[in-house]
């Protein structure tokens, strides 16, 4: 007896699905994820994609893939792609040229890369770093440390 794979699977797992002379190209979803996050932290003034630090470290550890999934949204209608990052960002970064500089990577790349149309790039500022937060916490952590023992 043979076993199916329901058509939903196939079509949460392939983004893309286009037939040539030679055959099938099926691009994954997790290809347009990848080239989003490297075009996207690839900016200056980007620091990460946003989601919690914690958690992300915690998949890092268990060898989870989908590390920062939760901050990249891909939408496909027919050949048109329209994705959604959310970031953490750099204090003092100029917001509104960066996420049009984000944008712009996003577009470029997917595009170069996957030969799809993205139609929409949509950038969520989730945080903003300050370079004196990570001190703080590090010296707080010490301090810590330093009255336990």
């Amino acid at each position: 007896m043979k076993t199916m794979k329901s058509p939903k699977a196939a079509e949460v797992d392939i983004i893309s699905e286009n037939s040539t002379g030679l055959g099938v190209v099926k691009i994954h979803e997790s290809v347009i994820s990848s080239i989003v996050r490297r075009a996207t932290t690839a900016v200056k003034g980007v620091t990460r994609l946003a989601g919690s630090a914690f958690v992300d470290n915690l998949a890092e550890i268990v060898g989870s893939r989908k590390i920062h999934d939760r901050a990249i949204s891909i939408k496909i209608d027919g050949a048109k792609v329209e994705i959604e990052v959310k970031v953490n960002v750099d204090y003092g970064a100029h917001v509104p040229t960066l996420a049009e500089n984000i944008q712009s990577a996003i577009m470029t790349d997917v595009e170069k890369i996957t030969g799809m149309k993205v139609s929409r790039v949509d950038v969520v500022i989730q945080e903003i770093n300050h370079p004196d937060d990570e001190e703080v916490k590090e010296e707080n952590e010490e301090n810590e440390k330093n009255e336990e023992s």
